[in-house]
């Protein structure tokens, strides 16, 4: 466990003076980039070929993380009919492993998790890795695009509030709960979906 927070962070149509102002103005000093595909038709700056230099030049240190806890697996077993399941992804090896290491590296550098989405119900990185995080005794805080911060306690109101649930639980189930439900609705919403299920990345041999 380690008591210095984890930021997220999604980069959206930001340009990069604006994103580096941002890990800035938050004193972020490592960027750990959880997209399993590390690339944008849109935001070329941000791709996994360009943003280190850009990075490296504000003294911020990069590391790509997207294999171990981006939210499009390599593991067929993480689909459900062609839909990523966090709840799958999470109990997997490569996944703990990620998770380790941001938090062993988040006890010598003030590290933001990097992925697309601006809204951080949108992403994996506040439903699956934010979530494992916490889980670990880790506080997570999102920089939000207008640079204020957002504990993750605050988001999953935010989330519960969206389907209409209480945030403090009920006499049947507990909040813990209560997100546990939630998370599964909005990923049921926004988690990847493969095109065409019979497509699913098949197992490597070791």
């Amino acid at each position: 466990m380690t008591n210095h927070p984890i930021f997220t962070i999604g980069y959206s149509h930001h340009a990069m003076e604006d994103f580096l102002a941002l890990l800035a103005k938050h004193r972020v000093t490592a960027l750990a980039d959880v997209r399993s595909a590390p690339y944008s038709r849109f935001s070329a700056h941000f791709n996994h070929d360009v943003i280190p230099a850009a990075l490296k030049a504000s003294g911020i240190r990069y590391v790509y993380l997207g294999r171990e806890l981006g939210g499009r697996p390599d593991d067929p077993d993480c689909y459900v009919d062609g839909r990523t399941c966090y709840e799958q992804v999470a109990q997997t090896h490569i996944f703990r492993d990620g998770i380790a290491r941001v938090v062993k590296g988040a006890a010598q550098y003030r590290t933001a998790l990097m992925c697309a989405e601006k809204e951080p119900l949108d992403c994996h990185r506040t439903l699956l890795v934010a979530r494992a995080l916490v889980a670990e005794g880790v506080d997570v805080i999102h920089i939000l695009a207008t640079g204020e911060l957002e504990p993750q306690a605050r988001t999953m109101d935010r989330l519960l509030a969206k389907f209409g649930l209480n945030p403090h639980g009920d006499l049947l189930q507990s909040r813990e709960q209560l997100i546990a439900q939630a998370i599964a609705q909005q990923a049921g919403r926004v988690a990847f979906v493969q095109e065409d299920a019979d497509s699913l990345p098949r197992q490597k041999v070791q």
